[in-house]
């Protein structure tokens, strides 16, 4: 019997995996905007996110939550971290007991410090929360370009058991039991992309790209560890293969406002021409206070943060890196 599954959230990912999802199950999608809506049920597209995409026919669309949830077997939540608690809130009184819920965020709340399976198991005690996470741009995956990604749960049954619902042709799902270092992953890489973005903007080159990228993964890889994440899911796909996707392509949100940082613009200005979330901007903030948390050095996040809030230029930031003391690779700098 095929799955009922309502994905909350009618951005570009959410919309991608409500597509993917529709093969394989029974899919309902919620969107805010009614003209969304309608869209999807009688044109099969979302051009405001996706622009000349067919989705699956057999997707259907909602806005009201508690319609697409209250029969649902599975929910998916599309929703940008700093909303997800809200959205998780309106739909908790008409979720059926005992379900699981998968977050596609990439991101920490700020007011909390926390991942949104730690919302998600707050909120919905008794539920199993997972995440769907790796290096997946939602353009490419549409168009059918090979991808892969890992749900991960802390219960191998339930995501086995998941793993056909979100697998689509050239789209393919692992599992990884490590919750908390997939989800780390998908969220401090975010940070490293701005970076790179810098880099690439400013016409920094590629080897200080390749620098930034492999330093990064060992400056999240600190912080995820130290978090709780194991050391071996940072050189995987929720890890070294979402950061190499997201510091190196144009498609990226984070890495376009990197970018056009490096090109001198403000970032009032990047956000107000964006109609989709940079998850790393708002993270960077939690990032930092993580850091001092734990006692970990971040010095790119560190940088990052300072082009974003303090009023740095790039120049800064690069001869902040340089001013670092060199050691051993193989320790914290």
């Amino acid at each position: 019997m095929k799955l009922k599954v309502a994905i909350l959230g009618g951005g570009s990912w959410g919309t991608i995996v409500a597509s993917i999802v529709a093969k394989n199950s029974e899919a309902t999608i919620w969107a805010r905007k009614q003209e969304t809506v309608d869209e999807i049920n009688e044109h099969h597209t979302n051009q405001k996110y996706l622009p000349d995409a067919q989705l699956t026919r057999s997707l259907k669309a909602v806005n009201t939550i508690k319609e697409v949830v209250e029969n649902a077997d599975l929910i998916v939540m599309g929703i940008p971290s700093q909303n997800f608690r809200e959205v998780l809130l309106q739909a908790k009184p008409h979720i059926r007991p005992w379900i699981p819920v998968v977050s596609l965020a990439k991101g920490l709340e700020i007011s909390t410090k926390m991942r949104m399976t730690e919302i998600i198991e707050e909120l919905l005690p008794g539920h199993t929360a997972g995440v769907l996470t790796g290096p997946n741009l939602a353009k490419e995956i549409h168009a059918g370009k090979a991808a892969a990604a890992v749900i991960a749960m802390v219960d191998d049954t339930i995501a086995e058991r998941l793993q056909p619902v979100f697998s689509s042709g050239l789209f393919r799902v692992y599992t990884n039991r490590d919750v908390i270092g997939c989800e780390l992953g998908g969220a401090l890489k975010n940070i490293m992309a701005i970076a790179t973005g810098m880099g690439d903007g400013a016409n920094a080159g590629d080897n200080t790209r390749a620098a930034l990228i492999t330093r990064g993964l060992a400056e999240l890889t600190r912080l995820g560890v130290a978090m709780g994440g194991k050391k071996s899911t940072f050189a995987g796909l929720a890890g070294m293969g979402d950061l190499v996707a997201t510091c190196s392509s144009s498609k990226s949100r984070n890495h376009h406002v990197g970018y056009q940082l490096g090109q001198g613009k403000s970032l009032q200005q990047i956000i107000e021409e964006m109609n989709e979330v940079a998850e790393g901007v708002k993270t960077a903030k939690v990032v930092m206070e993580l850091a001092k948390d734990y006692k970990v050095p971040m010095p790119i996040s560190e940088e990052v943060y300072k082009v974003l809030y303090e009023g740095n230029t790039i120049q800064d930031a690069f001869l902040g890196l340089l001013q670092i003391e060199i050691g051993s690779e193989k320790e914290p700098g």
